[in-house]
């Protein structure tokens, strides 16, 4: 199994995952620098010339929902996702799919000043929508699905810690509170400390 990966990509959550789940993989850091993402090799796994990527044997998966979610399942016995067909895998979808399909086009729209001009039509809402919705979303203790840590928060929490780290939204103190314990685990400390010593946070 390979991880294509750079250090200042979303590739340091499936980075993250990956320690999380302590399998044996190659890791394979594609270097921004030389335009090597973008080499005719790297565009036949990934055209968007995009990372993550994984490649697991015959099998290519990008973005990282989907990673997350692969690897989850593909290692039932490490516990990172609720049993399929049970009561909590659609709220683990939802937690999975909410991040990017809803709450980081709306931070990066803000980001760059700018909103959707009929919000209605945008699968996102509006800021004041989403800030609502991650607020009801989050955790007061715990983990998105309770005692259970998954997949769901890495992709969900590691959204709202890569937005606060880069000041996208102001979190409340509850939402501030999860973003605590996700920095705490070990797997995340491991893999995010380059990260943070390049983007000058303490962590």
């Amino acid at each position: 199994m390979k991880h294509y990966f750079n250090p200042m990509s979303r590739g340091v959550t499936t980075d993250w995952m990956l320690k999380e789940l302590d399998v044996p993989h190659e890791q394979i850091v594609i270097d921004f620098s030389s335009g090597e993402n973008n080499s005719p090799e790297y565009r036949k796994i990934n055209p968007m010339g995009k990372l993550p990527a994984l490649v697991d044997g015959e099998t290519v998966v990008t973005e990282v929902a989907a990673i997350c979610a692969y690897l989850a399942d593909r290692f039932p016995e490490k516990g990172l996702a609720p049993e399929a067909g049970s009561s909590d895998r659609g709220s683990y979808y939802r937690y999975l799919f909410i991040a990017g399909n809803t709450i980081e086009p709306a931070f990066s729209l803000a980001a760059s000043g700018l909103e959707h001009p009929r919000p209605s039509s945008a699968g996102w809402g509006d800021m004041p929508r989403v800030l609502a919705t991650v607020e009801a979303m989050t955790p007061d203790a715990g983990w998105a699905l309770g005692t259970q840590f998954t997949a769901a928060d890495v992709v969900y929490g590691g959204l709202l810690d890569f937005s606060m780290t880069f000041n996208l939204f102001e979190a409340s103190p509850k939402v501030a509170a999860y973003v605590e314990r996700i920095r705490g685990r070990p797997a995340y400390r491991e893999t995010h400390e380059a990260f943070l010593k390049m983007i000058g946070s303490p962590g």
